[in-house]
């Protein structure tokens, strides 16, 4: 869905990243809407390649999981290469957090050198609930937000549209209700994006049609993509996933600690921003709200 603004935002989004980040994504060499297109088939991409030999997913991937079976992290991953890893995606998080931006929503290049936020955010959940949840087009968002409670209540109207939209058969009860209602998108495997080297160095990040400027509560919130599943797709139960996350949070936590303080010492962040212990406050308040569910 929406296949020019998704090249747009992943161009403008790439450029921007490259110039303002330590983060390696690919030189775009050309882009072009369908009409700029060779017999106009569809807007495109032409990107510089990126040589590496596995990906994080590739690494962090128990070798054991059946055919078809949820995602699950390597439960023998040795100590050592787990932290190396976690730093690796640690650093890049770090460097997203320091390019705030002054509202909610996609990049647009100005010029060479410049970029705002000048368009709405299409996330990959917006694009799925038109995509497979029958929602219409005219109930996602036009414009960009200016605060973090006007883009969550935005986020909350979308939920409650695409239950109201969805085809009769849908659901099976009311209880099936709730739950889809609950739990509903795609899977989106987020660590096959980070392309590794040999000596599990970042070889590049790719696939960012679906980046935007997002409130910094994101930021702080625990990344479950840690143990690669979502509580909802995991293999084990709530109670099984919270435990397992639990057991990694805390290297997560280490590693993010070492990168900012590598940061403050090369002047790259201020010592006011630390983002590990809201991480760790909301992991707790999560932990909390859904004990006593």
């Amino acid at each position: 869905m929406f296949p020019e603004e998704k090249v747009r935002t992943e161009v403008a989004a790439m450029r921007f990243i490259g110039d303002k980040t330590s983060i390696p994504v690919p030189l775009v060499i050309q882009s072009g809407t369908r009409k700029e297109s060779l017999m106009e088939l569809a807007p495109f991409i032409i990107m510089e390649k990126i040589n590496h030999t596995s990906n994080m997913l590739e690494v962090l991937l128990d070798p054991d999981r059946p055919p078809n079976a949820p995602l699950s992290l390597d439960p023998s991953i040795p100590p050592t290469k787990l932290e190396a890893l976690y730093k690796e995606l640690a650093g890049v998080c770090l460097s997203l957090s320091r390019t705030g931006q002054n509202k909610i929503g996609s990049l647009v290049q100005v010029d060479d050198f410049t970029w705002v936020v000048g368009a709405r955010p299409v996330t990959i959940q917006m694009n799925e609930l038109v995509r497979v949840g029958t929602l219409p087009q005219s109930e996602i968002p036009t414009t960009t937000f200016d605060t973090a409670s006007s883009y969550f209540e935005s986020l909350a109207q979308l939920q409650i549209s695409h239950l109201m939209s969805q085809r009769n058969d849908a659901i099976n009860s009311a209880d099936d209700c709730r739950s889809k209602f609950v739990a509903r998108f795609l899977f989106r495997k987020l660590t096959l994006n980070v392309l590794l080297h040999d000596d599990l160095s970042i070889a590049g990040v790719v696939d960012w049609e679906f980046a935007y400027g997002a409130p910094v509560e994101f930021t702080h919130a625990p990344p479950w993509w840690l143990i690669l599943a979502k509580p909802e797709y995991a293999s084990t139960n709530i109670t099984g996933w919270s435990q397992e996350f639990e057991r990694r949070l805390p290297i997560f936590l280490k590693v993010m600690t070492d990168c900012e303080n590598e940061a403050i010492a090369t002047l790259r962040k201020p010592a006011s921003v630390k983002s590990n212990g809201a991480e760790l406050e909301n992991w707790g308040f999560l932990d909390r709200i859904c004990s006593n569910a």
